[in-house]
């Protein structure tokens, strides 16, 4: 059975009349006896809507009871895009997370697939042309709903994809695919034709808003085939992929910002083992993820210890360091909402050296400072002062040579 998966986000499904364009996308990934597997997130605002009602009903909703609430809005998709196909001569049928068995742990609002039964979905398909999912949303091992937290449809149609082994997964937006960095600023920002998997990855990770993290993990673990493309046009988009000698010949890829960044600094930390398991151990206990670490050499016993994690969780971290610092005395911390992270990205810094050297005389030609520094294999980062954000962005892609070329 020839199997693809095309997913749909809230834009693409807002109105009657967009319903209908992603349905042309539908009868187009129907042809050469193909079956299609389409999900679909709420419809545009949908969401929000429904977290509102929750807060206006309880000072404190229960996570387990919003999550059942929250993922009506994808029920609400899917029905009514069902009745669409089938009124258009489709054999059609709606099915929730539960319903095909997508297994999740039981973290609410957050949770994480297990396992999906792909033979539930083929036999389906062998009575339906199409099977409608909702997006976003799976079910425990004892029938709870659970959602996949904000982009988790993403996530949903990759991991179908996964599943049933589909040849392609679509992901349908309301942008023409993956770009070289933020159109919204830089106006010379290019539509990449492909994207290897690490790319993707990095590129989420450091604030590309166009692919849920997780998406692009579950796509290269099981090497699924993705291409993002727009609901509203027919540019065939970015393909993401494992990685070929063409994608290795291009020294970056893209440039990705983020501006959910804040930076703690711990002063004066005595320099001796488990003080770095002080810090950072009740950080992970309440679940707060930390980014970058940078931790100055020693100097009379002591350092200073510098790390970021994301802007929203900065109210709880501080909490937390606070405590911290009464155990292990001495110290002062200071913290700072006001820096965000610009990373430069590609697989062809694997085998080309200078792309730190220019990173960094490019921001001090526009008299950027950097605050902090991490690399990988693929990717350089520095946190530098908000402010200076689109600037940094602007003329890292200019150096790199990513603009697109002027019209004559």
């Amino acid at each position: 059975m020839r199997i693809i998966v095309q997913k749909f986000g809230g834009t693409s499904v807002a109105t009657k009349q967009r319903m209908l364009v992603a349905l042309g996308k539908v009868r187009k990934g129907l042809e050469n006896g193909r079956k299609v597997v389409v999900v679909l997130s709420a419809r545009a605002g949908d969401t929000d809507r429904l977290l509102a009602l929750s807060r206006e009903w309880s000072a404190d909703p229960d996570p387990a009871e919003q999550d059942v609430l929250v993922a009506t809005g994808e029920q609400v998709s899917a029905a009514l895009f069902s009745m669409l196909l089938r009124d258009a001569g489709i054999t059609a049928r709606s099915c929730t997370g539960g319903q095909i068995r997508i297994l999740t742990d039981g973290v609410w609002t957050r949770a994480r697939i297990q396992s999906i039964d792909a033979q539930v979905i083929c036999g389906l398909l062998q009575e339906y042309d199409v099977l409608v999912v909702t997006g976003f949303q799976g079910v425990t091992t004892d029938g709870r709903i659970t959602t996949l937290g904000r982009g988790g449809s993403d996530t949903s149609a990759v991991a179908l994809a996964a599943a049933v082994k589909a040849e392609l997964c679509e992901i349908y937006t309301d942008v023409e695919g993956v770009f070289t960095t933020d159109p919204n600023i830089c106006a010379r920002a290019c539509k990449l034709d492909r994207v290897t998997y690490d790319e993707m990855l990095e590129m989420a990770s450091m604030g590309a808003k166009v692919l849920e993290i997780r998406s692009v993990g579950f796509a290269k673990k099981y090497k699924v085939p993705v291409r993002v493309r727009s609901t509203f046009g027919d540019d065939p988009g970015t393909l993401m992929a494992q990685e070929d000698q063409g994608m290795e010949n291009k020294l970056v890829s893209g440039i990705a910002y983020d501006k959910d960044q804040a930076r703690i600094t711990m002063r004066s930390v005595k320099d001796v083992p488990g003080v770095a398991a002080a810090i950072f151990g009740p950080l992970a206990e309440a679940g707060l993820s930390v980014d970058m670490i940078v931790q100055n050499p020693s100097r009379d016993g002591v350092t200073d210890v510098n790390f970021t994690l994301s802007r929203k969780d900065l109210k709880r971290a501080q909490a937390i360091m606070e405590e911290v610092r009464g155990r292990i005395g001495g110290v002062e911390v200071l913290y700072d909402a006001n820096v965000a992270k610009v990373s430069a990205i590609g697989v062809g810094m694997r085998n080309h050296a200078g792309v730190a050297a220019r990173t960094f005389a490019c921001l001090q030609a526009e008299n950027i400072n950097i605050i902090m520094i991490s690399t990988s294999e693929i990717k350089i980062s520095c946190v530098i002062e908000e402010k200076y954000t689109e600037l940094a962005v602007r003329a890292l892609h200019s150096t790199f040579g990513l603009d697109a070329p002027e019209a004559s």
